[in-house]
């Protein structure tokens, strides 16, 4: 047995979080303390219907509740891809990624399914949800959070909890309006969005406008950046700076204590940063140019985290 499971099989209650993304589902179990007991994985059969999305994580549930035979599994937390209404735990949109999934009732097909009491929220607030209450903002009363990967969201953490909006869609800082965007497609339909020049894919994009040559991905811009190419460092600079100035002008809205940025594309490294950073102090007001930008420490725990804590509070 692993030292994950010893440990695990020495806890007495835990509870079993979820992140459920387009490609992968990851699950762990998690003490009151945030100590993840446990990890398992599977890929997100996405193509083949909510049914199959669903029953790949219920199986993650019961895994992770048989490899610590000793532990009481008392509740199910889940981040989600998707627009969640978090006080229904239904699914209210979400990108064809997964088929059908706009409309399920996460909360209770789950609840069937585990038998245990389920919570339910957007993926990327319960990421901020584990960096505000386990990560570099722990003691903060606000945080912006801000995820930049294959897509782009953000949260605003106030007072422990998250703010979903007026329709459950706060957050979606990918699709504002980016003056480094020009008039690029987004892929929400409009143009000219942040999502569309900054994003993992936008910046890859971005790269063969310039050169004529596509890239497979972003680790192939960032791999040509490090090896010396002038373009692909030019590209990566311009995402920084372009996150930066929209992280900028949300500070100028929020007034958060913290803010913390995660995601793939952060790992495009030190040159990445300066440019965000930069750009922050560009754009914020005088009296907000000291409000800390942090780098995610918590890596793929942080989703995991947030919605271990919400399952907590959901059986207190």
């Amino acid at each position: 047995m692993s030292e994950a499971r010893d440990r695990a099989a020495g806890a007495d209650e835990a509870v079993a979080a979820l992140d459920i993304g387009g490609t992968k589902t990851a699950a762990a179990l998690v003490t009151g303390q945030g100590v993840v007991l446990d990890r398992v994985t599977a890929a997100t059969p996405g193509r083949a219907g909510a049914s199959a999305v669903l029953a790949t994580a219920a199986d993650l549930v019961h895994r992770l509740g048989a490899r610590a035979p000793g532990t009481r599994v008392r509740a199910v937390g889940v981040g989600s891809a998707g627009v969640v209404d978090s006080r229904t735990g239904r699914v209210l949109s979400a990108t064809d990624v997964l088929t059908g999934w706009a409309g399920t009732d996460l909360a209770g097909r789950l609840r069937e399914l585990t038998g245990l009491p389920v919570a339910v929220i957007n993926d990327v607030h319960a990421h901020a949800l584990g960096e505000a209450r386990h990560g570099p903002a722990a003691g903060h009363e606000t945080m912006l959070f801000v995820a930049v990967g294959t897509g782009i969201g953000a949260s605003f953490v106030v007072g422990g909890g998250v703010l979903a909006g007026a329709h459950s869609a706060a957050g979606h800082a990918g699709h504002q309006p980016s003056p480094y965007a020009g008039s690029l497609p987004c892929t929400c339909g409009g143009r000219g969005h942040l999502e569309a020049i900054a994003a993992g894919p936008g910046l890859a994009a971005e790269y063969a406008r310039r050169t004529g040559r596509p890239v497979d991905d972003l680790r192939s811009v960032a791999a040509r950046a490090e090896g010396g190419d002038d373009t692909a460092r030019e590209v990566v600079r311009l995402g920084g700076a372009a996150v930066g100035s929209a992280v900028g002008g949300l500070v100028n809205v929020l007034d958060p204590h913290a803010v913390v940025v995660g995601g793939g594309v952060t790992g495009l490294g030190a040159p990445w940063w300066r440019a965000l950073r930069d750009a922050v102090r560009r754009e914020t007001l005088p009296g907000l140019v000291d409000v800390p930008v942090l780098a995610s420490a918590l890596g793929a725990d942080a989703p995991l985290l947030g919605a271990a804590s919400l399952a907590w509070e959901a059986v207190a």
